[in-house]
């Protein structure tokens, strides 16, 4: 693609690219020159540089200019290089590091990753060769670290979550809401693009970490505490909000005997994948977890690789209406298997009494309860999913 061409693109595109600097003056110039080759929607936002970045900048008086009087971070940085761009008329804004390791020639992969999706709700990660010699060992561990976390919360697996070599669909980001302002952003806004239909894939990119000129700002201890907390922070926030939030749009938008039909019948999971999820769910639910059902069920159907959805419905055995019901049972089984009596009675349990005074039988109790139910319902499931899933292929070769 000639540079005219690739121009003409981007424009047509409504493309912008970000340039968030921070005392980057052995490579900022060089940046700058090699991204005015295929464009001059650029915007530089200098992040409260102490170093010679303000008189560099002043010989490109061609390109838009954001002026952070103190250093706040790259997050703020770039999320007031969003700001400007959808203010200019920009839908898309790539942003690429000023530290010299990433190619600027490589925005014409976004270009045409962006012009040949379907999808335009589109952000793109440049996915760097991690195994490159002049690679960090720190950065490699980090990305993989990242990527784990970035897979955890969204279900989408990618290859390279830490690059800031990006292309971002301003539109959809104007609508969402954004707390950090440092490096821990560029997980925050992919985490958060992806739980609202934002669709996040890599593209290749080259890399190059030139010791003698590359000036980071990351803090390991600092900075990793920070993303750690985050990543603590989004992970409550996929378990008591996004998943039934997911759960609840597909209800509505569905009705249950569809969202049934299809979506725990007609999944296109095995049946026995399905019916471990099942089994998983009624386990989970009848334990003795309380307060923390959700959050384990979601952890494990993830960390198995179960259906999400049926897990996590079939751990809602355990809603309220039936909490009684679960701790007499659970009580009387586990008195059978120690041997006691305390002659309990159900009515007892529906006016609060309190479990703990036995706990040991009670927790025995459960933990046989969540077995045998989870084995039942288990093998049950896996009949009916077998069947439905045997009907469902007559038909469609009928």
């Amino acid at each position: 693609m000639t540079n005219e061409l690739l121009i003409n693109k981007i424009n047509n595109l409504k493309i912008c690219v970000l340039i968030p600097t921070y005392n980057n003056e052995r490579t900022l110039k060089r940046v700058i020159d090699g991204v005015l080759q295929y464009t001059n929607n650029i915007i530089i936002i200098n992040d409260g540089s102490t170093d010679s970045t303000a008189q560099i900048l002043e010989n490109y008086t061609q390109v838009q200019h954001i002026l952070v009087p103190q250093n706040q971070g790259k997050g703020n940085a770039l999320r007031q290089g969003f700001i400007k761009a959808s203010t200019l008329g920009y839908d898309y804004a790539i942003t690429i590091d000023s530290d010299g390791q990433h190619f600027p020639e490589d925005i014409q992969v976004f270009v045409e990753a962006l012009e040949q999706a379907e999808n335009k709700n589109l952000l793109l990660i440049g996915a760097r060769n991690m195994s490159h010699e002049s690679v960090p060992g720190k950065s490699s561990f980090g990305n993989k670290f990242s990527n784990f976390w970035f897979w955890f919360e969204t279900g989408i697996k990618l290859t390279d979550t830490q690059s800031g070599f990006r292309l971002y669909p301003l539109k959809a980001l104007n609508k969402l809401h954004f707390y950090t302002k440092k490096f821990e952003f560029e997980i925050e806004v992919i985490v958060k693009a992806a739980w609202n239909d934002v669709l996040v894939k890599n593209v290749p990119v080259q890399v190059l970490y030139d010791e003698t000129e590359r000036v980071s700002h990351f803090r390991p201890f600092k900075d990793f505490t920070r993303i750690s907390i985050l990543n603590t922070c989004l992970v409550l926030i996929l378990i008591f909000y996004i998943k039934p939030r997911d759960l609840f749009r597909k209800l509505k938008k569905k009705g249950i005997k569809r969202f049934f039909i299809e979506d725990f019948l007609g999944h296109q999971d095995s049946p026995t994948k399905k019916a471990l999820s099942v089994a998983l769910g009624v386990f989970i639910g009848l334990s003795p977890f309380w307060g923390f059902h959700t959050l384990i069920v979601i952890s494990l159907a993830i960390l198995f690789n179960l259906n999400k959805a049926i897990a996590f419905g079939f751990s809602n055995v355990s809603l309220p209406p039936f909490i009684p019901f679960v701790l007499y049972a659970s009580s009387k089984i586990g008195q059978t298997i120690l041997g006691v009596d305390y002659n309990y009675t159900l009515e007892m349990f529906k006016n609060g009494f309190e479990i703990t005074d036995h706990l040991k039988t009670y927790v025995v109790g459960s933990f046989t309860l969540a077995i045998i139910a989870a084995t039942v319902l288990g093998i049950a499931s896996f009949i009916v999913f077998s069947v439905f899933t045997k009907k469902n292929i007559s038909l469609q070769n009928g």
